[in-house]
This record gives structure tokens, sequence and C-alpha cells, in this order.
């Protein structure tokens, strides 16, 4: 099992706090010390979330604010005020998400919803963050993709699905190659810009969450499986497990700017956390910076207006 190393004095957001590996992760960061934000789309939850880390570590520093990345009016708010707070950002991590909905679904402001949820939101967040990470002592971002981006393809003529016949799993690996491109791509404009910034990626593996249940019933009136859960083909793993990869990357000392973090047992699904290799399509810098000018374009946020 990972120990994280001492976070006292840090700040850390974790989107998705409330449930995952976002839970876990947000556990272990408060359990070494860190004071770390819970950012949940339902601040209920949030608050069950709180409780139930209180309850194994009562010195725990943890607060709850709403953030839902479907909503970039949301993502906009939920930085304002924290930026309103002047306290610097040690650490942001890039975790919510949703799976495989079953049809194509779309976010408030119009944009397909894995792609909007996972990447879009995320992207925007972290540029509106930005002023509060780099007044911080050698920060991080670390942004959750998934092994599917091994068979995503982010095809800049079709990103929302509009002209082909959706595919939830297509769609889903398109966002989360997004995720990786854009960590990637981070990193290089920390490196041009010679900020003291360190951006990574991770991914969990096949780890047992409510993540494929909770797209897969999207608009249904009951829970549902997508079609590969419901088969034991593949290894799978609990949380505190699956979430290693992500506190590797948010804490070890070894970790490099670009680096991706996921599972190194079998199948590359399950076992410790280590050094992974990005699938080729996220080596493209060509494509990831085409990536990031698209996403400036789409959101209206854009890296001039976060950082002069």
């Amino acid at each position: 099992m990972y120990v994280v190393p001492d976070q006292s004095g840090t700040s850390a957001v974790v989107t998705g706090a409330n449930s995952g590996t976002g839970k876990e992760t947000a556990r272990r960061l408060a359990e070494a010390g860190a004071h770390v934000v819970l950012a949940v789309r339902t601040p209920a939850k949030g608050e069950q979330a709180r409780r139930d880390i209180l309850a194994r570590h009562p010195g725990a520093r943890l607060e709850v604010r709403p953030l839902d990345l479907a909503d970039l009016a949301s993502v906009r708010a939920f930085a304002d005020r924290l930026t309103a707070d002047g306290t610097p950002l040690d650490l942001l991590i890039n975790n919510a998400g949703v799976m495989a909905p079953p049809r194509r679904m779309t976010t408030a402001d119009g944009f397909e919803l894995q792609l909007g949820s996972n990447y879009l939101g995320p992207f925007a967040l972290t540029l509106r963050l930005l002023p509060l990470l780099l007044a911080a002592d050698r920060p991080r971002v670390v942004t959750m993709s998934s092994g599917t981006a091994a068979f995503g393809r982010v095809r800049f003529d079709d990103l929302q699905w509009e002209r082909r016949r959706y595919s939830p799993m297509l769609s889903y690996g398109q966002s989360k190659l997004a995720d990786l491109m854009f960590a990637r791509q981070l990193a290089a404009v920390a490196e041009e810009r010679r900020w003291d910034l360190l951006s990574v990626a991770a991914h969990p593996g096949s780890t047992r969450t409510n993540l494929q249940t909770a797209g897969a019933s999207l608009g249904r009136d009951r829970t549902t499986r997508p079609w590969f859960a419901r088969f034991d083909v593949v290894p799978t793993q609990d949380v505190e497990q699956g979430a290693e990869p992500q506190l590797y990357a948010a804490t070890a000392p070894d970790v490099s700017p670009g680096d991706y973090y996921g599972p190194t047992g079998r199948m590359g699904l399950v076992g410790p956390a280590g050094k992974v290799r990005p699938t080729r399509r996220a080596l493209d810098a060509t494509a990831n910076a085409r990536l990031w000018a698209a996403s400036e374009r789409l959101t209206g946020v854009s890296l001039a207006d976060c950082v002069s």
C-alpha cells in the first residue's frame, strides 16, 4: 500500500470526492495532513463523505464546495469563490467523471456529456485555478484518464458526436484520451513558460466503483450496468488500490512533468501503481496543442485571460 508523504500545510482540491477514487484520495490526503476541498456536484453527498472521513480521522481538515463540471457557470463560480479566499493551491486533482451514458446527452452548455464533464469542464477549471496554483510552492495538477484512452480517438471534425452514430464507450475513450493529451500539453506549457508546476496524469485500471453503473443508468428508472461490466472477463481491484495511481502522481517525489501512472499488475488493470506508457496518440505534440486551442474556443476560457 502506497504511503502518502506528509502533506501538512498543503491545500488540495479533489473533484468528485464524494465517492470512489475521489473520496479515497481525499481521505488519504487529509490523513496525511492536507486541507482538502471536496468539490462535488451534490453537496449533501459531499457532506456525507466528509462525515465518513471524519469518523475515521477526526482531525482531518475538510470542506465541501459545490462544483458541476457539466456547467461552465458552476466551474466559474467555484473558481471565483476559491480565488476570493486567496489561499495558494498546492494540488488540483481532476478526478470526477461520467462513463458511458446509454444515449447522447448534453451538458448545460450544449456539449456532448462525456466530453463536457470529463474534459472541457476540468480544462476550464484548471485554467481558472492557475493563478492560485502558480502562487503555491511546486504545485501539481493530476488529471484522471483511463485505460480506454488507448482506443480513444479525438475527432476534431466531430468532437461532439453530432455527425456520427453515438457510441457510449468510444465517446468515453475520446474524453479520456483528451484528458491525457491535456495533461501532457499543460506540462509543455509549464515548461515553455518556466512555471514550477507539475502536470501529470493517472488512470485507475479496473477499479470497482459506482462509475460504471451511474453513467449507464442515466435517463433510466433503474440501476443498469454497461454490457462490458456484466461479464467477469477482466480482473478488478478495490478502491483503495485503484486510487493509488493518482495519489502517487499527486505526492510522490520522483514524478516528472507529463508522466502517466496506472496499475502495473495483470493486464495493466490491477496491482501496484507505477509509471506507464501513454497511448501513442497522446504523444502527438501538434494534436495536443490543437486540442488545447479548440478547448479554449469551446469553453471561452483562455490561458491569456487567466494568467498574465
